[in-house]
């Protein structure tokens, strides 16, 4: 099994072609080409965390035909749009900010990008999704969308190797905070 993150697909989204400049004729285009993308890279037991913002504008028979296409199996971080079409398919979990050891990696994980977090003085790592590749990262923070990412899910590997190469340090850490009001990882 191989764990894959996500965000921000806006399936059913048609002014999200103009918003975030995606490369599609229409959201039908769009749409197909998410799924393909998807599946091209995740098998029936991986594991797929979705950080939010799954479809908008789309039906919610339209919502649950897509989701079964997808492989895997799928959990929810809630974004901003994720309304009763999304929450009521059949996630595996759904959350709005989780944090989780996932290959040896403390990840906290949420929609909205923050500008610190629990554990990041003890090289927790936080993904995110919401501003569309519009957000620098840092090298400890990563915007999984798939403004950012070829519209297709990724590894933690992956993101590993673009944290590595980012060079910026969290906010929180360039203000020199020692920490003490971090939480604890369990």
């Amino acid at each position: 099994m191989t764990t894959y993150f996500t965000a921000d697909s806006h399936f059913g989204h048609a002014s999200v072609l103009r918003m975030s400049g995606r490369p599609f004729a229409s959201i039908q285009e769009h749409d197909e080409a998410l799924v393909a993308a998807w599946n091209s890279v995740v098998g029936p037991r991986d594991e797929v965390w979705h950080l939010g913002d799954f479809a908008l504008g789309a039906s919610p028979e339209r919502c649950a035909s897509l989701f079964r296409r997808l492989r895997g199996r799928k959990i929810l971080v809630r974004g901003n749009h994720d309304r009763k079409r999304v929450t009521d398919l059949p996630w595996h979990e759904q959350h709005d900010l989780v944090s989780r050891r996932i290959e040896g990696q403390r990840i906290v994980m949420c929609h909205y990008p923050m500008r610190a977090w629990p554990g990041a003085w003890r090289e927790s790592v936080h993904f995110f999704g919401h501003t569309h590749g519009s957000l620098p990262d840092t090298s400890q923070s990563c915007d999984v969308g798939v403004d950012r990412w070829s519209y297709a899910p990724v590894t933690l590997g992956q993101i590993r190797e673009r944290l590595a190469a980012t060079p910026e340090i969290p906010e929180e850490r360039r203000l020199g905070q020692q920490g003490e009001d971090d939480d604890a990882e369990g």
